[in-house]
């Protein structure tokens, strides 16, 4: 019988494609046509939206990422457009813009109560490190207790990049998107706000998960004494060059 391949294909971080189409080209047609001239405020609005709801959607189903933060990003994305194309109040979309990364950082502190925190599911997990070697290690020296302490704490960090976030957010809206929401106007701002958040809030929030990231993995050392090359997981793990010369 013909074998089926049902695997999901693996997913390779492609953080240019990612700026490219969530961020970027939205906000140029945002900025740049939704002039009465060209697409209109609101096919200006729809078509801008339709780039990061579309590859948010492709990365959802061809990868299968049905998670909390991929599911919610897509819907923050079309509530961003009702609002426009509703012309809502200007004041739900700062509301909006808080609310998402609120969710998201209330999510991390209820996660700790579970079985599944979502900072040990993130970093501390078999696709990252060999967290086998280091469960055997830390049992050895009996210090396993201290490590899920340490993985509490930055939880509580973690959550906190979401509150920089939110804040954030509803301070850019607020400052930058002052027209009537369904405007050439709207759109415009909301463009702008859009290239402004990268640079204010994704890039230091990217620096704080990474000392998120560092924190855990000063701790993991401390404990087993081993290098980061050592607790790496397989898969991401350099591999030692193959010799050349026949064995003797």
């Amino acid at each position: 019988m013909p074998s089926t391949n049902t695997e999901t294909p693996s997913h390779k971080p492609r953080p240019w494609i990612d700026l490219l189409v969530s961020i970027i080209i939205p906000s140029v047609i945002l900025m740049k046509l939704s002039g009465a001239d060209y697409l209109g405020a609101s096919w200006a609005l729809i078509i801008g939206l339709a780039f990061p709801l579309s590859w948010g959607l492709f990365e959802l189903f061809k990868y299968r990422k049905y998670n909390f933060i991929a599911v919610l990003g897509v819907i923050s994305v079309g509530l961003t457009g009702g609002i426009g194309l509703l012309a809502l109040d200007a004041q739900w979309l700062a509301i909006k813009e808080a609310a998402v990364p609120a969710v998201i950082g209330i999510a991390v502190l209820v996660s700790t109560r579970t079985r599944y925190p979502l900072v040990k599911t993130l970093l501390y997990n078999p696709a990252v490190l060999n967290v086998d070697k280091i469960q055997r290690k830390l049992k050895e020296k009996g210090t396993e207790d201290v490590l899920a302490d340490r993985l509490l704490k930055a939880s509580y960090y973690f959550s906190g990049t979401f509150l920089f976030s939110s804040i954030m957010n509803y301070v850019l809206a607020k400052w930058i998107v002052t027209s009537d929401s369904g405007t050439t106007a709207f759109n415009e701002e909301l463009g702008r706000m859009t290239l402004v958040s990268y640079p204010m809030i994704a890039i230091p929030s990217m620096i704080m998960m990474l000392a998120i990231f560092y924190y855990l993995w000063r701790t993991i050392r401390q404990l087993t004494g081993y290098t980061l090359e050592e607790v790496l997981s397989p898969q991401i793990a350099p591999q030692p060059e193959q010799s050349d010369e026949p064995s003797k």
